[in-house]
């Protein structure tokens, strides 16, 4: 099952793991702060924690959360994600 259909249903080709992790690295390469916190948000608010990680670490999560205009429930629940998994990294 790929859940990352869940993630990106009105943009399919993100959908893919392979698509969506070379975008995600040129978005880093070429300093693409925007689309990289485009896709970084997609995947706070809409992803399960699990499939997060296999793209994105804990750090990263940490550096970007207060500027990607999350809702308030996804916000506290990366807080505390970021905070029990933060301290086993």
């Amino acid at each position: 099952m790929n859940t990352l259909k869940s993630v990106f249903w009105d943009y399919p080709d993100y959908a893919d793991e392979n698509t969506l992790r070379l975008s995600i690295q040129k978005c880093r390469e070429e300093n693409n702060i925007g689309m990289y916190k485009w896709l970084l948000r997609r995947l706070l608010e809409h992803g399960r924690s699990v499939d997060v990680f296999r793209y994105v670490s804990v750090e990263e999560i940490k550096t970007h959360l207060n500027d990607l205009q999350l809702t308030d429930y996804t916000t506290r629940k990366w807080r505390r994600l970021v905070e029990v998994y933060g301290e086993s990294a």
